[in-house]
């Protein structure tokens, strides 16, 4: 386990999804999915984000249904 400067363990991750009791994610809510997008377009890992595992499986569907409608864009202006 990687230690910090002080000596004590990296702070574990948690599902902000699990936390905020959402039982599914839908591919309308543009903020909540924007925030597991990069500024590249990429979805964020799920070791990256720390959500579980139903949670990233849900927000992956989702992004790309997203996508498709033109929702959430495949990639930025900038990266262009």
């Amino acid at each position: 386990m990687a230690k910090d400067r002080e000596g004590k363990g990296v702070k574990k991750k948690y599902c902000k999804l699990c936390l905020e009791k959402v039982a599914f994610v839908d591919y309308k809510d543009e903020k909540r999915l924007g925030r597991f997008v990069t500024d590249r377009g990429k979805i964020v890992p799920r070791r990256v984000s720390g959500s579980c595992s139903m949670h990233q499986k849900q927000l992956t569907t989702a992004i790309k249904r997203a996508r498709v409608l033109a929702l959430v864009p495949f990639t930025s202006d900038l990266y262009r």
